[in-house]
């Protein structure tokens, strides 16, 4: 059966509000959903009904987020973003090793969320077309908080949200005077700043 809208996103949470929340909030965007509040359903949902996209909370009983994406992974191939209230070193670096395409730190309302799976999907597209270099990502000077991400500057700001207790916004914008006061690009400085992150994650260890 042809998928209709805009594409198919498996969302699991354990979470049942939050769960509710993001389905109906992706539907309404345009996308199939498949919600599962569980590890073990999502991998079961996934090889069943092979989603373009996993949205995956991290922090669950059972299979944690991360054992659902090293499957998704290694077995079905398909790429998948978290969404956590969580953001301490070690987790934003094991984000980074499993490859997520994007990082989203919790409270997000539906309005910031469906942009960043925007961003995961056009990030997907461009992985799957020919290949060719990246094209070098400017700083954004869009309304700080609304514009899509690249995944490696989401990650960046989850992680200055996180230390320093900033909003979204004011995070990107933390990371843009950081950029320009070194005279980097923006997702330079995103990699130096996760970079930094992971090594101060593993001299912890």
């Amino acid at each position: 059966m042809a998928t209709t809208g805009k594409g198919r996103i498996l969302v699991v949470d354990d979470d049942r509000l939050v769960l509710a929340t993001l389905s109906h909030g992706l539907m309404q965007a345009g996308y199939e959903v498949i919600d599962a509040d569980n590890g073990d359903d999502a991998i079961l949902l996934a090889r069943e009904r092979r989603p373009d996209l996993a949205l995956l909370d991290i922090r669950m009983e059972g299979k944690s987020g991360f054992d659902v994406a090293a499957y998704l992974r290694e077995y079905c191939q398909i790429p998948f973003m978290f969404l956590s209230a969580f953001s301490d070193d070690a987790t934003v670096a094991q984000v980074k090793a499993l490859g997520a395409v994007a990082y989203l730190v919790k409270p997000l309302d539906i309005r910031q969320i469906v942009p960043a799976v925007e961003a995961a999907f056009a990030h997907i597209d461009a992985r799957r077309g020919p290949a060719a270099p990246a094209p070098a990502v400017e700083p954004h000077t869009a309304s700080p908080g609304t514009e899509s991400l690249e995944p490696t500057v989401a990650m960046a700001v989850g992680v200055l949200m996180h230390r320093y207790s900033l909003g979204r916004g004011a995070a990107l914008e933390r990371l843009q005077r950081q950029a320009a006061g070194e005279q980097r690009g923006l997702a330079d400085q995103a990699e130096r700043l996760l970079q930094a992150v992971e090594l101060l994650s593993s001299s912890g260890h």
